[in-house]
């Protein structure tokens, strides 16, 4: 049964956020505008980075249901700042005991180096960090290396790093390759699962973003559709577009209840099933639902000016993530097949919200 103090505070954050993000000057995805330094500050100030963080470990304590409030109202407001990589920086750290700084963190889960104690305390990383997502923007990052067979969690200072090559995705974005040689950072041993729970919470968090983008896009395409006239009348009022904007809606509708349901298994346990499904589901809806956006919008939507392409744009981006289509689909095939047929219809409905046990074959503690 759903506790109702805690969905009574996640609807005063949920508006907190809405309000916040309504009313700053600049929240849009246009990147070129450069780093909204007092957007960020007061994300700060709320706490946010520390939502995933218990409280004895010095946090807020929230659940990942509070976290996938936060995700949808950065998706659906397109704010160009790292919000959900802070509290996963953060949460991550914590699990291990590692004292992670104010500050905008980050995650890389595609790293290759060595990891080499100095002394008997310090550590020293050396490798490669691609494609992180606010790189250059960041003052701390996570990420995975090896050391004496065991892997570990490392923390690494940006300014630490020797050379940044900067990149972006297709919605301009920034997605940086930092190289480091032999910068001290601080590390922890972690559990065999964690490098695959750091891939895992990344896709979630991003499936709760594109539930955000996608659910701002559709209203927006209605609200179009409603204004702009055509021979004589509003285009939303021909039957054709109409039967479009039900498809839309009813790929938005998908993706919140598989988002809804792969956060609330992370909150109660293990949910790799969930986040696999969700953001494979995900993936396809943005397929759909941004072609019927910008074919109801027409010519308009593409333009520099108008604010759809800030929304679609990173969308397109976002479905390659953390797991594009084929691979949450082999995911998922090589699960079921573990398992057998016979056993997927009583896996599929045992997964509920008092259970959230994972079937054999799945991979198990990425919540």
């Amino acid at each position: 049964m759903m506790n109702t103090e805690s969905a009574q505070q996640r609807v005063m954050l949920a508006d907190t956020l809405a309000r916040l993000f309504r009313d700053s000057a600049t929240t849009q995805a246009d990147v070129s505008e450069g780093w909204n330094a007092a957007l960020w500050q007061q994300l700060d100030d709320m706490g946010l980075p520390q939502l995933l963080v218990s409280e004895a470990a010095g946090g807020i304590g929230g659940s990942w249901e509070d976290a996938q409030v936060v995700a949808q109202a950065v998706g659906a407001h397109a704010i160009g700042l790292p919000v959900c990589e802070t509290m996963l920086a953060h949460a991550l750290a914590a699990q291990v005991g590692l004292v992670l700084h104010a500050g905008s963190a980050g995650v890389a889960t595609m790293a290759a180096g060595t990891l080499e104690r100095h002394g008997s305390l310090a550590w020293r990383y050396t490798g490669t960090l691609h494609g992180v997502p606010w790189g250059r923007h960041l003052d701390h990052l996570v990420a995975i290396a090896e050391h004496g067979g065991r892997d570990h969690l490392v923390l690494l200072p940006r300014a630490a790093a020797s050379a940044l090559r900067e990149g972006r995705n297709p919605a301009g974005e920034p997605r940086d390759k930092l190289y480091f040689d032999a910068a001290t950072v601080a590390a922890a041993p972690c559990g065999t699962a964690l490098p695959r729970q750091l891939v895992y919470h990344c896709a979630l968090m991003r499936v709760g973003q594109i539930a955000g983008a996608l659910d701002a896009v559709l209203a927006r395409t209605i609200q179009y559709a409603r204004e702009r006239v055509q021979f004589g009348k509003p285009i939303g009022n021909f039957q054709a577009v109409q039967q479009q904007l039900a498809v839309f809606g009813a790929e938005v509708a998908a993706v919140g209840c598989a988002a809804r349901a792969a956060f609330r298994s992370a909150t109660l346990g293990d949910a790799a099933f969930e986040i696999a499904a969700a953001k494979l589901r995900a993936n396809l809806a943005i397929d759909a639902g941004a072609a019927i956006a910008h074919q109801v919008h027409g010519a308009i939507g593409f333009t520099h000016e108008y604010d759809l392409r800030h929304f679609t744009q990173r969308l397109w981006s976002w479905r390659s993530e953390f797991g594009n289509d084929r691979h949450w689909s082999e995911t998922l095939g090589q699960a079921v097949i573990a398992r057998g047929v016979d056993a997927f219809w009583a896996d599929l409905t045992q997964r509920g919200d008092m259970a959230a046990v994972a079937p054999a074959g799945v991979e198990a503690g990425v919540a």
